[in-house]
């Protein structure tokens, strides 16, 4: 559906044209068909810009006017009008050659047709931020870092040791590229900025590339390592594999190694990964084993540091290019290789705008660009086990660890009836004890963040409320602050209990900060180092951290951050505390991710030549789950777990949508999604079930509903979606509430 942006009167060509003609009837006069950022799912309109004639102008950048405000979109095709009557024009273009084309502008309108959302809404959000905004495409040379003549002349008076001092040393001799300073110094850019500010050191473009260092040779293949190699470089166009490899098994050997092999043949390589925290640690060990620059693409750059990479790709400048989710939507104009690490990882998900899931896309951009691509993980997704079990994926499996490692030994602890401290064991803690002796490091696993999950009256019963969300606040400071983790919301603990007034308030239930408290007291000799969201939001600080405990023995506390893919020598013993709230759960995937997450973390113990432990405590110790992962390992658990989707005929034996609806009355919410299910007529290719509330009925003072549609097959599903969703626009009930649609999703929430 083409919507003509709303205009009273015609533009002053248009008019001026009009005037002064008396003859026969004009030419048809061109337009632009225009997507703009807007979740409306039409397109726009308008009348080129005075002055410029509408060439070839699809997939690039046009500014408009749209009601009182001026917006940035892409033109997606061209029209025609007799008189202009009705229409805008144009404000002007951003581009002078289409910024969008080919493969990318192919799959990203494939992405909006899959996910039902406005195609300019997903052309937004596959432009870096500037790009957004309607600025030039960046610059991509190289920056660099030199001193002044005044740097040259005081860097002797610098304070001997500090970071400004070793940075001038390092600049004395010539210019050093930013990218080189980030492999050779740490926190750069904080003594950069302070000598920049007293004007004795300045950023300068570069010419030439910088010098890196020669590539580091690499280990020695073992033989599933060499097999899973040569099957990778031998596809010819595109073909998917799944490198289901054990943790520690050396599946970055096998990436490292198939980049080699792409950039041999002059291709670029994009490799994913789930968590910006893993980025510093695959760059640098990416920069040294190639020898070129490797450039990263995630949430914790600035805008315009985004929009570079994303213009050096598009330019073919890049060659590799390392990145989160949004790394997915990165230009390829000479791809070789996608990778996904950890594939498995629930954040590829989107779970708010337009709700993509960077693996899936990656699969469709693979196909379209012709060439192969690789997901790694220990523990796959079993939609994707399920994929290679039918030979749609080749299956690579790396069954054993790399080196000299062996794989962890796993105990569990049975807790019952015994005390705890903090949640500790006397088992545990002693257990701890032993192995920092030895000179070793210790991993306290709890993924739940804060200092403890409810504040309790234990007089009365009271418990902390958010009044936001049905959802208890997380107490924090140690029992002084009080924060809700689903909207955000903060407020002191109170001194006395709101309902009885007793002082009997105490904190129930353990968090990473109350374990990291006890530990701190129980093990005064050692460093606790916290790794959850509150130590790692600033940038580079989950390194940072890590680096704070180094090779001396000491323990690490954290959340499900520690699970993914950190490599750490001097680990040899995992204990997890409190799983059993995992183990009953009415989240159909709580299985699949529980076992994922226990495989992960234990597999951070013994990567090295000292063996390694895992301590399992439950309340449950004869589980069926635990049991067969403790006997089997996890692809048992996944084939049992895939025997009970097909029988319920959940994901992978079945399809689904799921619609959401909020407002600040509920009886709005479910109006709508009752109107969604009544358009969806008499249909027996698709189920509807609901509307139902939402497992947290009400998040940050919205009531939430929810409409979960299902079926056997995807076409049928997307045929039918396909027209319900248009019609869900100009339904009266939608203007009441906030609504979105989820295909695919991975959580239920």
């Amino acid at each position: 559906m083409i919507q003509r942006a709303p205009s009273r009167r015609r533009p002053p060509a248009i008019r001026a044209r009009m005037a002064r003609y008396t003859g026969p009837m004009l030419s048809p006069i061109p337009t632009l068909q225009v997507a703009l950022p807007v979740p409306l799912p039409r397109l726009f309109d308008y009348l080129s810009p005075e002055g410029v004639a509408p060439t070839v102008a699809v997939g690039c950048r046009l500014k408009v006017p749209f009601g009182n405000r001026e917006l940035v979109g892409v033109v997606v095709g061209h029209g025609q009008t007799d008189d202009g009557q009705g229409l805008r024009q144009a404000l002007a273009w951003c581009d002078p050659q289409p910024l969008l084309q080919g493969e990318l502008w192919q799959s990203l309108q494939w992405l909006a047709r899959y996910t039902h959302a406005p195609l300019g809404e997903v052309l937004s959000t596959a432009l870096p931020g500037p790009l957004r905004h309607g600025e030039a495409l960046p610059d991509t040379h190289h920056w660099g870092w030199q001193l002044t003549p005044e740097g040259h002349a005081q860097r002797g008076k610098l304070r001997a040791g500090s970071r400004p001092r070793q940075l001038a040393e390092l600049l004395a001799e010539a210019v050093v590229d930013e990218d080189v300073l980030g492999e050779r110094t740490e926190d750069w850019r904080t003594a950069a900025r302070s000598l920049s500010k007293r004007a004795l050191a300045e950023r300068v473009a570069m010419t030439v590339a910088p010098q890196h260092a020669q590539p580091l040779p690499g280990p020695t293949l073992n033989p599933d390592q060499a097999e899973a190699v040569t099957a990778i470089n031998a596809a010819d166009g595109f073909q998917p594999f799944l490198l289901d490899g054990v943790t520690g098994s050396g599946k970055t050997e096998v990436y490292l190694q198939a980049i080699i092999h792409c950039l041999a043949q002059g291709r670029q390589a994009l490799v994913l990964v789930p968590e910006i925290g893993l980025t510093p640690q695959t760059l640098a060990r990416f920069r040294g084993r190639l020898g070129i620059a490797v450039h990263a693409l995630h949430s914790g750059l600035n805008d315009n540091e985004r929009a570079r990479v994303w213009a050096a790709a598009s330019r073919g400048e890049a060659r590799v290019i390392v990145g989160t989710r949004s790394a997915v939507f990165t230009p390829l104009p000479q791809a070789g290789l996608l990778i996904i690490d950890e594939e498995h990882d629930g954040s590829y998900k989107q779970q708010d705008g337009i709700r993509y899931h960077a693996r899936d896309f990656a699969l469709v951009r693979a196909k379209a660009l012709g060439i192969p691509v690789l997901l790694g993980s220990a523990t796959p997704s079993l939609e994707t086990l399920h994929n290679a079990y039918a030979g749609r994926y080749a299956h690579l499996r790396l069954k054993q660890r790399a080196g000299d490692a062996r794989p962890p030994r796993v105990r569990i602890l049975d807790v019952r009836k015994r005390p705890l401290h903090d949640g500790l064991s006397a088992d545990v803690l002693a257990g701890i004890g032993e192995h920092l002796q030895r000179g070793q490091q210790v991993l306290v696993f709890k993924n739940r963040r804060g200092y403890a999950p409810v504040l309790l009256c234990h007089d009365c019963g009271w418990t902390a409320p958010c009044n936001r969300c049905d959802a208890p606040m997380t107490v924090h400071g140690g029992g002084r602050r009080l924060q809700c983790h689903h909207c955000g919301a903060r407020q002191p603990a109170p001194l006395a209990c709101p309902a009885c007034g007793s002082l009997a308030l105490q904190p129930q239930g353990i968090g990473t900060e109350r374990l990291e408290e006890h530990l701190t007291a129980a093990f005064a000799d050692f460093p606790v180092v916290r790794i959850d969201r509150g130590t790692t939001s600033r940038r580079d600080a989950l390194e940072q951290q890590l680096a704070r405990l180094g090779d001396q023995p000491g323990i690490l506390v954290g959340t499900q951050i520690l699970a993914k893919g950190h490599d750490l020598p001097k680990l040899t013993l995992v204990v997890v505390v409190g799983i059993d709230e995992g183990l009953f759960s009415a989240d159909f995937r709580a299985s699949e991710k529980l076992a994922q997450q226990l495989i992960q973390v234990a597999g951070r113990a013994g990567r090295a030549r000292d063996p390694g432990e895992v301590w399992l405590q439950t309340h449950h110790p004869g589980h069926p789950l635990l049991e067969t992962l403790v006997s089997g390992g996890y692809h048992p658990f996944a084939q049992a777990e895939l025997n009970q989707r097909q029988a319920a005929g959940f994901p992978p034996f079945a399809h689904l949508a799921l619609m959401r609806a909020e407002a600040q009355q509920v009886e709005h919410a479910n109006a709508f999604l009752l109107a969604a299910r009544q358009l969806l007529g008499e249909q027996n290719v698709v189920e509807a079930y609901g509307p139902m509330p939402a497992p947290m009925p009400r998040r940050a003072g919205y009531q939430r509903t929810q409409l979960l549609l299902s079926a056997l097959q995807r076409p049928p599903l997307h045929g039918v979606l396909a027209q319900l969703v248009p019609q869900l626009y100009a339904l009266p009930e939608a203007r009441k509430v906030r609504w979105s649609l989820d295909v695919d999703p991975t959580d239920l929430y």
